[in-house]
């Protein structure tokens, strides 16, 4: 697939100037050029072009926003100068796997004054005695050669960055404390999350109070006032069912509970005398 091909289809129906990431690895660039990329992509902050038979950065476009180029394995051999006056605030570039020689094709990248991380893996110029001195006094201004800084510390990876920005976030605001008021917002919640829990209980526990007796008496006393007010041609069945619940009012009610009562000890009696 051919390079101009590959963004329109990165795109996806987004306009240039909202991408800040794009990857085209392994696509093909005609006679070794940069084409479909323009000054459109103004926010671009990376940009991946691995393995696409780059020769050339001739054609690269504005991107003054652009932190992060990868350009491994192509065919460059020079003309870096491009990239400090195209690319003015990059912080990493990888040229790993493409044909840069000698330290002059890289005294270009002088320029390139935010420059942090290089990456010269598999480029002839890792044959080159002293070559890790050679660069770093060179490039002055970079901290990471390959992924290592002058004292072999290996660099951290972008993720580990995000995470250390992230963490030092949350360090300024825990050292701030919370917003004002937040504590006494939190109790105010926590005191009416107990009111709430007090007063389920509460309901809970006169919910097993009551009498399941006094319960069933109640349903019963409105069942009659059904009864007594009704106005249908049901009456006399009504009053059937009522004729056959009153001995259990009787019974719940405490003159019945007394009655029975007696009603037991004179049958307790009874069974004495025969005896």
């Amino acid at each position: 697939m051919e390079m101009k091909t590959r963004i329109n289809q990165e795109l996806r129906n987004r306009a240039p100037e909202e991408m800040t990431q794009l990857v085209i690895d392994n696509c093909r660039c005609v006679n070794g050029e940069i084409e479909g990329l323009n000054d459109t992509f103004k926010k671009l902050e990376f940009l991946s072009m691995i393995n696409v038979e780059l020769s050339s950065l001739a054609r690269l476009p504005n991107l003054n926003k652009l932190r992060k180029l990868e350009l491994s394995n192509n065919r460059i051999s020079g003309g870096l100068e491009v990239l400090a006056e195209k690319c003015p605030n990059l912080t990493h570039l990888n040229l790993s796997g493409n044909k840069i020689k000698d330290l002059s094709a890289l005294e270009a990248l002088q320029n390139l004054k935010n420059l942090k991380s290089l990456d010269l893996f598999n480029c002839e110029i890792t044959t080159l005695e002293d070559y890790r001195e050679s660069i770093f006094e060179l490039l002055q201004q970079i901290t990471y050669l390959d992924g290592f800084d002058q004292e072999d510390n290996e660099a951290p990876d972008s993720g580990a960055e995000d995470d250390e920005d992230g963490d030092e976030d949350d360090e300024e605001e825990d050292e701030a404390g919370p917003p004002e008021g937040y504590e006494e917002e939190e109790e105010e919640e926590e005191d009416e999350e107990e009111d709430e829990a007090g007063s389920e209980l509460g309901e809970g526990e006169e919910e097993v109070g009551l009498s399941y007796l006094m319960r069933e008496e109640i349903q019963f006393i409105n069942f009659f006032r059904v009864l007594h007010f009704g106005e249908d041609e049901g009456f006399s069945r009504r009053e059937e069912q009522l004729n056959s619940i009153i001995p259990f009012l009787d019974l719940f009610s405490e003159e019945g509970l007394r009655g029975e009562k007696r009603k037991r000890d004179a049958e307790d009696d009874g069974e004495e005398e025969d005896d």
